[in-house]
């Protein structure tokens, strides 16, 4: 048993868990852990953060416990710019790791939200330049933690025969999934990446539909993210609240983990994906990323779910401007980003 110096270090681990012969599971207990904790290190061995200094972000919860606790292991104070999702357990938490936690009000909207906390992270910049601003959503350095989780897991998956995969993750601001494909091509297994978003997002051109039960900022963007390489994308699904609500309890049911509603959407997906795959060169198996737990979408995971219907289906498209509400799935090819 490998003993961790710091809790951070174990988050950083997923567990690659095998949900049925080819479909596994990338569990992480807080996905973002990995991704703050590299991009920290590399500014502090780069000297623009010291022992001591201040390092400032906006998040929608999962980065902003990620790098509460990179700070904590390293010695660096952390401030926040958070979401209006930032639950009171996460801001339980966040408080007591010594994060100076300035949350946004009540919003209805992903774009209203995400802009507050943009204007909010330049004000404060302006006020005190001492602050290092992670940018999370802009610099590559992101892209380090995954990396070595993706070389890992494809030494596990290698060994039971697999040589190609699809790879079923939300995009939020680009980094796990985009990393996550280029390391496990690093270790030589052939990937199409499937991408999840929600409706009303702008990183794939569905800003024009919205889904107002969804606001789920860390798989979506009103804001143009430059960590998102849109050419690393051969599929996009977009997906509703409720198909996502939907997935996180088959989640729970079927294989006993309680996960949250980007986890429950990209569920949906990679059932799809995987009983209508009618490629020329179909993939071994089919890896979905499940990013944090379900604890902090309590409220909406435990609101009765709509009664049975029909099955639901995506509506097949071939570009953005015809995506509609509950589902829509489109074939992005490794195409250029919206302009």
């Amino acid at each position: 048993m490998k003993t961790y110096g710091h809790i951070a270090e174990a988050l950083s681990r997923p567990a690659l868990i095998r949900a049925e012969d080819a479909r596994y599971l990338l569990r992480f207990e807080s996905m973002k852990v990995a991704s703050a904790r590299a991009a920290l290190q590399a500014a502090l061995d780069a000297g623009r953060v010291r022992p001591g200094g201040t390092v400032i972000d906006s998040s929608s919860g999962i980065y902003a416990y990620g790098l509460a606790l990179a700070c904590h292991e390293a010695g660096v104070r952390c401030r926040i710019v958070g979401s209006t999702t930032i639950d009171e357990g996460l801001r339980v938490q966040l408080l007591a790791l010594g994060v100076h936690l300035e949350q946004m009000p009540p919003s209805e909207s992903l774009k209203l939200d995400q802009d507050r906390r943009v204007r909010r992270i330049a004000e404060l910049l302006a006020e005190d330049p001492s602050l290092h601003w992670m940018r999370q959503y802009h610099d590559p350095v992101h892209y380090l933690g995954y990396r070595d989780i993706a070389r890992n897991a494809a030494a596990e998956l290698s060994a039971t025969g697999v040589r190609s995969l699809r790879l079923v993750a939300p995009v939020g601001s680009g980094v796990s999934s985009g990393a996550l494909r280029l390391g496990f091509e690093e270790a030589g297994l052939r990937v199409r990446l499937v991408g999840v978003q929600p409706f009303g997002s702008m990183t794939f051109g569905a800003e024009h539909v919205a889904d107002p039960a969804m606001l789920i900022a860390g798989i979506g963007s009103s804001i143009r993210f430059e960590n998102v390489r849109h050419r690393l994308y051969d599929v996009i699904h977009w997906v509703s609240f409720d198909l996502a609500r939907g997935g996180a309890h088959r989640l729970l049911a079927d294989h006993a983990l309680f996960a949250g509603l980007s986890s429950g959407a990209g569920h949906v997906v990679a059932g799809y994906e995987q009983d209508h795959d009618d490629h020329d060169d179909p993939v071994d198996a089919t890896v979905q990323v499940l990013p944090d737990t379900g604890h902090r979408y309590l409220r909406a995971l435990t609101e009765p779910l709509p009664a049975e219907a029909e099955p639901v289906w995506p509506r097949l498209v071939d570009d953005p401007s015809d995506i509609v509400l509950p589902w829509s799935r489109m074939s992005w090819s490794g195409r250029p980003g919206p302009t």
